[in-house]
């Protein structure tokens, strides 16, 4: 059974191949592209780079973002300001944007180094993801105050009306009181 499913599957593909070879070259699919095998030496500078940064603390990442601003100030170039947005991007003290205007730049270049405009789009689109986060966790925590003021309110306003739902209740109770002692009064008058 498993020969025969086999031979079954072979003659399928063969077909395949043979109809694909007699198709007209214009219909045929096209080959799938070939990915890069060489890393250009802005990647691999990149990609060194970061393995440096990954084991850095904050203190160091600051040091580091100073460092490679200085560098870039000394040596411009769009490599020189991603390794500065790189630092930055790690960083949790960073501003997104700092990192965004160092990278929208390279973004919208068309004439850079295509590995360095890739991990700059990267680095934007991580900042803004960031600034969006940000935004919508402050817009969050003011609602939530908003909330709490409110609903802490509503609280007091609860508690003042049961205050004064037990002082009418305590009227009310002194009045019956009284009404039933002057109701007893005029009995034992009678």
């Amino acid at each position: 059974m498993r020969a025969a499913l086999a031979l079954l599957l072979a003659l399928l593909l063969a077909g395949c191949a043979a109809f694909e070879r007699s198709m007209p070259e214009a219909l045929r699919p096209a080959a799938a592209p070939r990915e890069r095998a060489v890393q250009t030496p802005s990647a691999n500078e990149l990609l060194a780079y970061m393995a440096r940064l990954r084991g850095m603390n904050e203190r160091a990442l600051a040091a580091e973002a100073a460092r490679q601003r200085e560098m870039a100030r000394a040596q411009p170039g769009d490599l020189a300001q991603v390794k500065v947005a790189i630092a930055l991007s790690l960083s949790s003290l960073a501003e997104e944007g700092d990192v965004i205007s160092l990278v929208d730049p390279i973004v919208r270049r068309d004439g850079a180094d295509d590995d360095v405009r890739a991990m700059a789009s990267f680095l934007h689109i991580q900042a803004l993801e960031r600034r969006r986060l940000k935004e919508s966790a402050a817009a969050t925590g003011s609602k939530l105050r908003d909330e709490r003021r409110a609903a802490e309110n509503q609280k007091q306003r609860a508690d003042a009306l049961q205050e004064k739902a037990a002082q009418l209740q305590q009227k009310l109770d002194a009045l019956t009181e009284l009404e039933k002692s002057l109701s007893d009064r005029q009995a034992q008058g009678r």
